[in-house]
């Protein structure tokens, strides 16, 4: 399967965008995008609930305000969360398009498609749904991103012929990891015949701020940043046609830009270097959180759980002690203690993470 439109296999994920206060700085992304199109690349992925709504009327003023349509493949999402009823599904598309500035998507996605929704989609027949609208015109390419086990994508892709391609997450450190099961789901894909997207292939930003160990034997390499050798892992999959890669500023977006320009696989001895990174971070057990707040936005104590357990992880990676942890955050946001264990943030959760039990860990600490 092919995708005439895509001009490279480097994607610009819009969940983390340069912001300024509560809001998206758009001088910032302006110049990002500028960086990203001049340099040869063109797809963009966003969703309806990214930065409480703001990713899509970014990309509305930065992106489809700027540039001609034809100059740039935009995928958006169909979150269960979102939707409650068949009858709501046409209402919210047309809603995305309005807020994003465009006529159609290139691609729109069942979005994090786990156990718990999937029925829920089904009920709602949004997959017939999203069907039409394909044949209206409106959508380019239908796709799902996916964070469950192998049996159910295979369950779903078996069912769903209409799916096209399926955003994983795919990096060196989840790739056997019994929860998120990178490489049996990828394997699944392929076995259907679908292309691969590639999201959180730096885990949120856990494979750039490595533990010292971690980072001491990538910087041994010579190599690249650390961001590059976890893109250059997800993108050298053979069947991986996108590798997206949430971008906060201009730095990012230089780094990246080198990586993929030109893209060169990992060499057999940079697999065994990401096999060494992988036990190390494994061995000082950090939370695998990737910073996509879901969880805060269905929190009812309205805990900033992500920012939270980035603080602890700086405290079990040993760079920060206990005290300068909760001095760095913030004294005028709820705390761990506040939680009241509803649950609600763990049936969210692609990492599958038991976040009431982290929460009162770090509480008691």
């Amino acid at each position: 399967m092919r995708f005439e439109k895509i001009k490279n296999n480097f994607g610009f994920g819009c969940m983390r965008l340069p912001m300024n206060g509560e809001q998206v700085d758009y001088d910032e992304f302006n110049r990002m995008i500028d960086a990203f199109i001049g340099a040869g690349f063109n797809y963009f992925d966003t969703a309806h609930g990214y930065i409480d709504g703001k990713s899509e009327t970014a990309i509305r003023d930065c992106l489809s305000a700027r540039y001609d349509r034809e100059d740039f493949v935009l995928a958006n999402k169909l979150s269960a969360w979102f939707f409650e009823k068949e009858e709501d599904v046409v209402p919210l598309f047309e809603s995305q398009l309005a807020l994003c500035g465009v006529e159609y998507f290139d691609f729109y996605l069942f979005h994090c498609l786990t156990r718990n929704n999937y029925p829920k989609h089904k009920a709602c027949r949004t997959f017939e749904t999203v069907s039409k609208l394909k044949e209206q015109g409106k959508i380019r390419h239908i796709a799902m991103s996916f964070h469950d086990t192998a049996d159910l994508l295979d369950t779903i892709l078996t069912e769903q012929p209409c799916i096209e391609a399926v955003q994983l997450q795919i990096n060196y450190l989840d790739y056997d990891d019994p929860a998120i099961q990178s490489k049996a789901c990828y394997d699944v894909a392929v076995k259907h015949g679908k292309k691969v997207i590639v999201m959180e292939p730096v885990k949120g930003g856990a494979l750039v701020n490595l533990p010292d160990q971690a980072a001491a034997v990538l910087d041994e390499q010579n190599g690249g940043s650390h961001a590059s050798y976890a893109l250059r892992y997800a993108a050298s999959y053979p069947e991986v046609f996108m590798v997206l890669s949430g971008m906060g500023n201009m730095a990012m977006m230089e780094d990246n830009l080198r990586t993929f320009s030109p893209f060169v696989p990992l060499t057999p001895a940079e697999w065994e270097v990401t096999d060494r990174v992988r036990e190390i971070i494994r061995e000082v057990r950090q939370i695998p959180c990737t910073k996509c707040n879901y969880c805060a936005e269905v929190c009812p104590q309205h805990i900033p759980i992500s920012s939270l357990f980035a603080a602890y992880n700086r405290y079990l990676a040993a760079k920060s002690t206990l005290s300068e942890a909760k001095e760095a955050f913030p004294k005028d946001q709820p705390a761990a203690a506040d939680c009241i264990r509803c649950g609600k943030c763990e049936k969210i959760c692609p990492q599958t993470i038991e976040i009431r039990k982290l929460l009162q860990e770090i509480a008691e600490k």
